[in-house]
């Protein structure tokens, strides 16, 4: 028989409970993105992060850390980004091993098209948040958490 831990279920509560309204915000934003555009919410993520560049280019490994996905899976979803005609892939001219990814002006326009309707999805899914008791707290404390970064 263990030792309760109360230090230990504080926190796994609090995890269930950031897992909980992330998966909350996630279902309304593919839900809205796949509506708009017929993009999964990682797919705007990186045409976001990439949106958000000066110059509009990333390297890969600042790709695969922006989405939280390994590094084949971000050449998987670049691909694919690619195939639609949103990204492009250009050598460094510094290091020719390294590789950039850039919006083309059709990903440039498709982000612009789609950032409202994001916007919109993810106020309403903090709106929906802030109705479940357990989970109003965390949504209040979202812009003290931004203001400390």
């Amino acid at each position: 028989m263990g030792i309760k831990d109360d230090a230990v279920e504080v926190r796994a509560q609090g995890w269930r409970t950031l897992a909980a309204l992330h998966g909350l915000i996630e279902a309304e934003l593919e839900r809205s993105l796949q509506a708009e555009a017929k993009l999964s919410v990682v797919e705007y993520t990186v045409l976001d992060a990439l949106g958000r560049q000066d110059g509009w280019h990333m390297r890969m490994q600042q790709l695969a850390r922006a989405t939280a996905l390994s590094p084949s899976a971000t050449t998987r979803l670049v691909n694919r980004l690619e195939d639609r005609g949103l990204l492009t892939r250009i050598l460094c001219a510094d290091d020719r091993r390294g590789i950039y990814t850039e919006l083309t002006p059709s990903g440039i326009t498709l982000l612009e098209q789609t950032r409202p309707a994001h916007d919109a999805a993810l106020e309403r899914a903090l709106d929906q948040a802030r109705e479940v008791p357990e989970l109003a707290t965390l949504v209040e404390a979202l812009p003290r958490l931004h203001a400390g970064v």
